[in-house]
């Protein structure tokens, strides 16, 4: 059996269910999908039928070109893409600022090839950096040659709670870009416009604010959600989600999720969470919980995953298939989980990449990643005293040279902040770069 007759013949599956959320937009003809496949989330208001799973493009698989650089595997993204349409997949997310600007063209790719009826592209204004209206604009129109359409479905302002309602004036009101994204709108080319979300409390209530007095009325809203920010966000930087949820939903404003498994850290947890997990499902993935817990409030519209090869494409499918919404009690479970893993000294990152690239060479991600798995894996060097401390040791100190190369570590990290305004999480990262670095020094002298 080939590898294309082995995804077909294990994407089938039982059927799913579709759950109501609340919506505001203009009728659109309903994207093509196979019923009683894919679990689905329906806007009333325009009769877009999204799929629960939602295809992220932050993640797509890297290969190398002839010049060593790092590129999108196109092929493998093709395969993914089709497949995924073809089981009921059709909400794409995207972003020009993703994957240091290839996402979007890798998407319009593959996305191309099928009908424009059959999926919904979502993508945003990232408008970091330069955020005059000239290079707004520029950014706006090479979305459409990028994605290869004349028109986008859910169109989001980029992470619009870092710095609040200054930085949303000055990235979008004061430079003429509302007036300009709202006109757009009613040329049909901007179904539906809205906002992704990073950020306090504060910063969230007076967006909350413009929709209620009708400055800026919000078609959909996307936030981070999960398990563990559900109530255990920092709670100063991040708001819970759980109160984020409780404001869309009241207003009736579409919920798409980001970040449901925490950059793959909640697909990946420490062994013994992953042992009760088990015990209670033992046929299920880790991951599954994590994505369950996010489709069980039925304001969501959709969870996007970012996925990046075919495994966890196979694995989410099924469990959007065949979705089942937590119990009272599994909720209740989730929270002890999730009161477990705080227990564990891990970095908050979800290997976004936006901090990238380091004007230093500094491999950011690449460190965090390696040390979180190092700390969920339970191969964590603690202490001297510790039963099999050398050998754990070693195997941290071998990993990290070879998972990073040497002028990438964290010992290079100047403490300059660059990073600082790009992280959407808001971590200290020189501070936890220093602190890794540190850790590393204490196992190379044995103490």
């Amino acid at each position: 059996m080939d590898r294309r007759d082995f995804l077909r013949i294990s994407g089938t599956g039982a059927a799913g269910l579709g759950m109501m959320a609340a919506g505001c937009a203009p009728r659109k003809e309903q994207a093509q999908y196979t019923p009683g496949k894919m679990a689905l989330r329906e806007n009333p208001v325009n009769g877009d039928k999204v799929s629960l799973l939602g295809f992220g493009c932050m993640r797509w698989p890297m290969i190398k070109d002839s010049d060593g650089r790092d590129i999108i595997d196109q092929e493998a993204v093709n395969e993914m893409v089709d497949y995924a349409i073809e089981h009921g997949v059709n909400y794409f997310d995207t972003s020009p600022a993703y994957l240091q600007g290839l996402s979007e063209r890798a998407a319009g790719e593959a996305l191309s090839r099928h009908p424009r009826s059959s999926y919904y592209i979502a993508t945003k204004l990232s408008n970091f950096g330069d955020h005059s209206m000239e290079a707004s604009i520029k950014m706006y129109e090479d979305s459409f040659k990028e994605m290869k359409t004349d028109y986008f479905d859910y169109y989001l302002l980029h992470s619009i709670g870092r710095g609040g309602r200054r930085a949303f004036q000055t990235r979008y009101v004061d430079n003429g870009m509302m007036d300009f994204l709202l006109k757009e709108k009613e040329k049909g080319r901007i179904r539906n416009l809205g906002f992704s979300f990073h950020g306090a409390r504060e910063a969230f209530d007076s967006f909350m604010q413009m929709h209620d007095t009708g400055e800026f009325k919000w078609d959909f809203c996307q936030i981070e959600m999960n398990y563990i920010d559900w109530k255990h966000a920092d709670g100063v930087r991040n708001a819970n989600a759980d109160y984020l949820y409780a404001e869309l939903e009241k207003r009736g404003i579409p919920i798409v999720i980001m970040e449901p498994l925490l950059g793959g850290r909640l697909a990946n947890v420490p062994v013994g969470i992953s042992r009760q997990m088990k015990m209670r499902e033992p046929d299920k993935s880790v991951a599954s919980w994590a994505f369950r817990f996010c489709g069980t409030y039925p304001g969501v519209m959709c969870i996007l995953s970012g996925m990046t090869s075919m495994d966890p494409l196979l694995d989410n499918i099924k469990t959007f298939e065949n979705f089942v919404p937590l119990t009272d009690e599994e909720l209740v479970f989730m929270e002890e989980m999730a009161v477990q893993m705080k227990e564990f000294p891990l970095v908050n990152c979800t290997d976004c990449k936006y901090c990238m690239p380091c004007p230093w060479g500094i491999d950011i991600p690449g460190i965090f990643k390696h040390y979180n798995t190092s700390v969920t894996n339970g191969s964590f060097a603690q202490s001297p005293e510790q039963k099999n401390y050398r050998k754990l040791r070693n195997t941290y100190l071998s990993s990290y040279d070879k998972a990073i190369p040497t002028v990438r570590q964290a010992d290079h990290c100047i403490g300059c902040g660059q990073c600082l305004m790009h992280c959407p999480q808001s971590i200290p990262i020189p501070d936890e770069l220093h602190r890794i670095d540190q850790y590393v020094e204490r196992l190379k002298q044995g103490i």
